[in-house]
């Protein structure tokens, strides 16, 4: 390849990356677009870069691998483990039927219906954590998801890896499971007895050294796994970065390599939006077209039900119904797989990719508008809520809410403020949307509600009018800006406190009529001048002071 060439395309690539984040839209639209624009001005087919986009695609399940903690699966939680193998189930399966219907072959409809049941974790992700939400219940509820998605995601990869076109049956199957499970003990054997000492004895004194080693260890892997081993590169990325996971140094390592995956993901997206120029264009738009707007309607509305069934209030489930309304990267590497299997033409390829631009596209302004478009429809989700849910939930009489104070939050700032309130005898109201949290307080005999303070009918519940005091730990500035809303609209007398993550949220809060504002920044601040003004800068006073501190951090009950 020359020079020019592959810098023309990077341009282009720069060029439609900006624009799609101009419209708010996920950067690999852009580089979908890019592919597909200079696919048909007719330099560029794809094929050129096949080789370099697969480094990106492994060392992007390089990362899922390094990121991911096997000791967080047990603690998903049921909801997260329910909602992501049901929506997975329910997707496969009407996905399924309507690509019989669409007239696909069986092992095609097959593909196609697993492709439409991931969703982007990367995009998900940057999204609620553009909007803060990342803590929210319904965050909380779509990361755990997700999450399960990954996992069956790469198990699937994994299946299909072990297989190659007319090697069905029990012996085949039976080797390939032995195989798997060798691999997966080798990866867990690894990562737990040699590569952590090698890793912190050798390699990483240096920084040049230790991201060289984990690239080297990365793609190799890949290679082995995917070539004399008999699965597939993706499997053997993955499988390279479960094995750092448990090393010390695992998030400078993630840091160091996130930019080169980046790169190589733009040739990988740049070849797929090649494919989006076909010759039969007429005959994928409709069944993309078809497709998009299942993923883009059937699946919230997948997780809509199972969320009210399993008694979740209807905002909640909405919000993070929302999230699923996007196909996946995943979904783009299993066409990828299914070509090369031979299981799948190119055409079908084309018509996923074009359902991932237009799903990506249409959920990036339906995540972000969300609350709005909730406030508009609300009543007509009416039929996705149980009644009795656990956001409903709550330790008092309506008649004992008078001259209270409602702590919103109560697992950090919260935790401390409340051995205060109950040792002074005030009328205390908790709300958190945390279980564990709701569990821990109801066996203590605090009284509190289960929920999403932002959502109006739990607010409703907290008879905010006759409170005289309101503490909203939680440094969510839209999580504050709409209880702060809710208390002036039904024009509360009473005293509000609110958290901000930076000065300039904490200045919009008081401009909106917040009474106090925690900043914890300014308060550290202020807090260590005033131990400088009180005892000054000795040595020996601040390490008996962080004695006491460590002692109250270790053996404080609450």
């Amino acid at each position: 390849m020359e020079f020019s060439y592959i810098s023309a395309l990077l341009v282009m690539a720069g060029l439609f990356g900006i624009l799609a984040k101009k419209a708010r839209q996920p950067l690999l639209v852009g580089y979908l677009i890019a592919g597909g624009v200079a696919s048909y001005l007719g330099f560029f087919s794809g094929g050129e870069f096949e080789s370099l986009g697969k480094i990106g695609v492994a060392l992007l399940l390089f990362l899922v691998g390094l990121e991911m903690d096997l000791k967080e699966i047990p603690t998903i939680g049921k909801t997260a483990l329910i909602t992501g193998l049901g929506q997975i189930g329910f997707t496969s399966f009407f996905g399924f039927l309507i690509s019989r219907g669409l007239g696909y072959p069986v092992i095609t409809s097959l593909y196609i219906a697993v492709a439409l049941t991931f969703s982007s974790t990367i995009i998900i992700v940057k999204l609620l954590s553009e909007k803060r939400d990342l803590d929210s219940l319904y965050g909380k509820i779509s990361v755990g998801f997700l999450l399960v998605q990954d996992l069956v995601a790469v198990l699937i990869l994994m299946f299909l890896a072990g297989f190659r076109t007319g090697n069905t049956g029990l012996l085949p199957f039976l080797f390939l499971l032995t195989k798997a499970a060798l691999l997966f003990f080798l990866t867990w054997y690894l990562s737990k007895k040699i590569l952590p000492g090698i890793f912190e004895k050798v390699v990483g004194h240096s920084h040049e050294l230790l991201f060289v080693v984990s690239i080297a260890w990365a793609l190799g892997i890949s290679a082995l796994v995917g070539g004399p081993l008999g699965f597939s590169f993706e499997i053997g990325g993955f499988l390279a970065g479960l094995s750092l996971s448990n090393i010390s140094e695992h998030l400078g390592v993630a840091n160091k390599t996130r930019p080169l995956r980046d790169f190589f993901l733009t040739l990988f997206f740049l070849s797929l939006g090649s494919q989006l120029v076909v010759g039969e264009i007429g005959t994928i738009i409709i069944p993309a077209l078809i497709f998009s707007t299942f993923v883009f309607i059937g699946n919230p509305i997948i997780v809509m039900s199972m969320l009210g069934f399993l008694g979740y209030k209807k905002r909640t489930s909405f919000l993070a119904s929302v999230t699923v309304a996007q196909i996946s990267e995943f979904s783009f590497i299993l066409m990828a797989m299914g070509i090369s299997l031979g299981h799948i033409e190119g055409s079908v390829a084309s018509t996923i990719i074009l359902v991932g631009a237009i799903t990506m596209t249409l959920s990036t302004y339906l995540i972000t508008g969300a609350e709005k478009i909730y406030t508009k429809i609300k009543s007509w989700l009416t039929v996705f809520e149980k009644h009795g849910s656990p956001d409903e939930t709550c330790l008092h009489s309506e008649e004992d809410l008078d001259n209270h104070i409602i702590l919103i939050g109560c697992d950090r700032t919260g935790k401390r403020l409340l051995p205060f309130f109950k040792n002074n005898g005030h009328n205390l109201l908790v709300v958190d949307h945390d279980p564990n949290v709701f569990k821990r307080l109801s066996a203590d005999k605090v009284r509190i509600i289960l929920g999403d303070a932002t959502d109006v009918e739990i607010l409703e519940l907290l008879n905010i009018k006759k409170s005289k005091m309101l503490i909203c730990t939680v440094s969510s500035m839209s999580q504050n800006l709409s209880i702060l809303e809710h208390v002036k609209a039904i024009k509360a007398n009473t005293t509000f406190i609110g958290s901000a993550q930076t000065r300039e949220d904490a200045t919009h809060l008081y401009e909106k009529g917040a009474d106090f504002v925690i900043v914890p920044e300014v308060l550290a601040g202020e807090y260590l001048r005033h131990i400088f003004l009180s005892h000054g800068v000795a040595h020996e006073r601040f390490k008996k002071m962080g004695k006491s501190h460590f002692n109250r951090l270790m053996y404080a009950k609450i």
